[in-house]
């Protein structure tokens, strides 16, 4: 399996929109792995993982032909993980050629808004019906599409919604997707996540050096729940494991996350990485 991080901030980009602190100047003027926009992912250029607003910025830069992609995960429907007004732009009218039915997997709170921003009147002369599909999911409700086994597993992230982390397996390849989460997740959730094998974990790291209650996580958080799934022999010496999602008020610089990432045995993603595990 292969996942793609498109890109790698949290809400309010990196540097963020209206931002003056030292972090977001330095990261203007150095350019490169500093410049992060939000967070999305992409496995094997076929399942895509949240619809930030950067996603067409994400097709620009990587050449994505999003026309051909026909399942969405969406993890919650927060803005930065989900900007669905994009989507009307499937339509036959705006995007030809496009390749079937996207489906759009996600809660209740993604449902409502995926219609609530579909449905307005400007839009009713390009109904979606044939172009793009919601799907419902349950926690814990695992589906198969196009050989993926897909398990939407509850966060601990806003109690609104249900928000969701992702299990996702391949041909004996197995990734934990774990963004927008803290640790504070249910036992039933634990329990789901141990019982598997991991090739690739992808950690949610928004707060830097810092940590907080939940919501999100921390690097000290990312070393606990590394070790968690060590101690439940849920991970191996191969298991690649990725840092990802960072804010700038985590403060710390890419070649700061690296040298964190690197003495912990992890990874620290940057927009338009790749991994194969």
């Amino acid at each position: 399996m292969e996942i793609q991080y498109l890109g790698t901030a949290a809400a309010e980009g990196w540097p963020a929109l209206f931002c003056g602190c030292e972090i977001c100047k330095r990261a203007r003027a150095a350019g490169g792995k500093e410049l992060r926009t939000r967070t999305q992912s992409m496995v094997d250029g076929k399942i895509l993982i949240d619809f930030p607003p950067d996603t067409y910025t994400h097709a620009i830069n990587y050449s994505l032909q999003l026309g051909q992609i026909e399942h969405l995960l969406v993890t919650h429907s927060h803005m930065d993980h989900f900007f669905p007004v994009e989507l009307i732009h499937r339509h036959e009218h705006f995007g030809h050629n496009a390749k079937g039915m996207l489906y759009v997997y996600g809660n209740e709170a993604v449902e409502k808004a995926f219609y609530d921003a579909v449905l307005i009147d400007r839009f009713k002369v390009h109904p979606l019906d044939d172009a793009v599909r919601f799907v419902r999911l349950k926690p814990f409700g695992d589906f198969t599409v196009d050989g993926y086994h897909i398990i939407p597993v509850p966060a601990d992230h806003d109690v609104r919604e249900t928000c969701f982390i992702y299990i996702i397996e391949k041909d004996g390849k197995c990734l934990l997707y774990a963004h927008d989460t803290g640790m504070n997740l249910s036992e039933e959730a634990w329990d789901c996540i141990f019982g598997r094998k991991y090739n690739l974990i992808s950690l949610d790291a928004t707060m830097g050096r810092k940590q907080i209650d939940g919501y999100h996580m921390g690097l000290p958080d990312d070393i606990a729940f590394a070790k968690l799934l060590e101690e439940h022999g849920c991970i191996h010496k191969d298991t690649v494991k990725v840092i990802n999602h960072f804010s700038h008020n985590g403060e710390m610089t890419h070649a700061q996350l690296e040298e964190f990432a690197k003495e912990n045995g992890m990874i620290a993603a940057y927009d338009g990485m790749k991994v194969l595990f």
